[in-house]
Formats: C-alpha cells, sequence, structure tokens
C-alpha cells in the first residue's frame, strides 16, 4: 500500500498511530518521523515536476 495514503488515514484519523506503523511494517517511533513531515515536502517528493513542450 502506498505510505502517503496510510499517513493521510492517520492524519484524518482514520486509523490510529500503532495501525499507521503496522499497515507500513515499521516500528512506531520511526512512523512518528513519518508523519511529523511537512505534507508539502512529502508531495514534492512524490510528484517532481517536469517540463511541458508546448
Amino acid at each position: 500500500m502506498d505510505k502517503r495514503k496510510v499517513i493521510m488515514a492517520y492524519r484524518r484519523g482514520f486509523i490510529t498511530i500503532q495501525e499507521c506503523a503496522q499497515i507500513l511494517g515499521i516500528d512506531s517511533m520511526q512512523i512518528m518521523g513519518m508523519v511529523n513531515e511537512p505534507e508539502s515536502s512529502e508531495g514534492a517528493r512524490a510528484y517532481p515536476k517536469q517540463s511541458v513542450n508546448g
């Protein structure tokens, strides 16, 4: 499953932090670092800008 979707589900309150860590297969301390990252930097890494000729 896409880690961004799991983290977003946690941020929206659909799952607990423990469930989030379990789905991603990491411990709770690691997930805290991932969850506390700003959303904008997360999106920037996932979808880099591409130039379009036109």
